[in-house]
């Protein structure tokens, strides 16, 4: 087992550089810059990020206004919207930015700071990358966690029963519910929730934006935990929609498998009580699969998967900062969160395969080619 784990860890290392460097191949040749960026704020026709210029590059305005007129006639620039431009203003944008140094050179540095976890500073904000993920976090973990959490809890139990009572009414009506939650968007169902519940056009019991109320941190700690839920009860119900449809189909096909297998057979002639039968037996053999999609799940419900809901109910999280670092061209925090979203996969991916052998000894892993 050491050695597999070794092995696992050992092959991280070439996963994430090769990663980062399709990552870095396709941004030298994606159309932009965080150059162009101030260029386009310098000559108003911004209309790509999300935010205004501040901190790393902010200082260059009041520079770059005032030698517009003064450097009309200077030699053209190679970036889109710098004729006029001064260019040892450009030069000095370049520098800023890291963009003096050849391509080659620029990754290896990238590289050897990543190994250091030094992700260096936001270009466009006066602030770390780490800092600024530490900010982020809060609201990322708090949809991740619970939104898995709730969704296993609810759909292995019921995925079972539906194996159970496969081809009953149960199982013909509650399929009908679990089909129609998993064709409806978790986005427009995120609106639905809004026009219902939360001061749309009925009632208005939940709250639109933040994880907390206003003066938070002076409630009591039973309401705090209140306030807490009653500001994620609309987001995790959205997130949870479609991938508690699926985990609960995925529970009743494995169930179904196993049950129809010889060793159940031989343990009901035994004399084995149904309960017995299916969670003594069943199991353990019927949850591997389902043990197979938890990293997946779990690493898109704590980044990816919580974009549009944190852009529909006005939560801060690491998948808006995501969106927002890749459409500002804040390359630091694109490729810093890139990294660290990758790491966390890979390692909750090795942590998943361990899983399957405390389930089910039977699983050599020290047998098994990496």
């Amino acid at each position: 087992m050491t050695a597999y784990i070794a092995r696992r860890i050992l092959l991280m290392i070439p996963t994430l550089l090769g990663i980062l460097f399709v990552s870095f191949v396709v941004v030298q040749f994606a159309p932009g810059g965080p150059v162009e960026r101030v260029i386009a704020q310098l000559s108003g026709a911004d209309t790509g990020g999300t935010s205004r210029i501040s901190g790393g590059g902010g200082d260059f305005g009041a520079r770059g206004q005032g030698q517009v007129g003064a450097a009309a006639d200077a030699v053209s620039s190679k970036y889109r919207g710098a004729q006029g431009l001064d260019p040892d203003f450009i030069k000095s944008l370049e520098k800023q930015f890291g963009f003096d140094k050849p391509a080659p050179e620029r990754f290896a540095l990238m590289v050897w700071n990543f190994a250091r976890f030094d992700f260096g500073k936001s270009y466009f904000r006066d602030i770390s990358v780490i800092q600024l993920v530490k900010e982020k976090l809060p609201v990322s973990m708090s949809l991740g966690i619970w939104m898995t959490l709730l969704t296993y809890l609810i759909s292995i139990p019921l995925g079972i029963r539906k194996a159970v009572k496969d081809g009953s009414k149960f199982d013909t009506w509650t399929s009908a519910v679990i089909i129609v939650g998993f064709a409806i968007p978790g986005f427009l169902f995120a609106i639905l929730l809004i026009i219902l519940f939360a001061g749309g056009s009925f009632f208005n019991i939940f709250p639109l934006r933040g994880l907390t109320s206003d003066g938070w941190s002076t409630f009591p700690w039973y309401w705090k935990i209140i306030d807490y839920f009653w500001h994620l009860t609309l987001p995790l119900i959205s997130m949870a929609l479609s991938a508690f449809a699926t985990m609960t189909l995925l529970t009743k096909n494995s169930f179904l498998d196993e049950i129809r297998k010889q060793y159940v057979m031989t343990a009901r002639a035994k004399g084995c009580s149904e309960i017995q039968v299916l969670y003594g037996h069943v199991f353990r053999n019927a949850m591997l699969i389902v043990i197979a999609g938890f990293p997946g799940a779990f690493i898109n419900a704590f980044f990816s998967g919580s974009l549009l809901i944190e852009t529909i109910f006005s939560l801060d999280g690491l998948g808006l900062l995501s969106f927002e670092s890749v459409l500002n061209r804040d390359y630091p925090v694109v490729f810093g969160t890139l990294y660290i979203f990758s790491l966390i996969g890979l390692v909750v991916n090795l942590i998943s395969d361990l899983t399957y052998m405390w389930i089910d000894p039977r699983i050599d892993f020290e047998a098994r080619e990496v």
